[in-house]
């Protein structure tokens, strides 16, 4: 785990978690972390070009987010929503 050290503070780095897909898993997901003191941050992906081009006026699109967590969270968070549906883990970058 990296973190940064100035005049004995320290601060984590946050991590993209998890990427959700429904409105639904959104709410389960706030009020799962919010109970176990997680903070968080979404961050709401654009709909692409041709999704826009093609999809008219419809408002029924699937929703799709990122959730960014402090890496000292994750471990955690993992637990937490495993078996949660609509939410995928994102895989941990390898430091090279």
């Amino acid at each position: 785990m990296s973190s940064f050290s100035f005049n004995s503070i320290t601060f984590n780095r946050e991590v993209s978690f998890c990427r959700g897909y429904s409105m639904d898993s959104k709410e389960k997901l706030e009020k799962l972390f919010l109970a176990n003191r997680i903070s968080y941050f979404i961050e709401w992906q654009e709909r692409s070009f041709l999704s826009r081009l093609f999809g008219g006026g419809r408002r029924k699109e699937k929703s799709m987010f990122t959730v960014r967590i402090n890496e000292a969270d994750v471990e955690r968070a993992t637990q937490l929503v495993q078996d949660m549906d609509s939410i995928r883990l994102k895989k941990p970058k390898e430091d090279t």
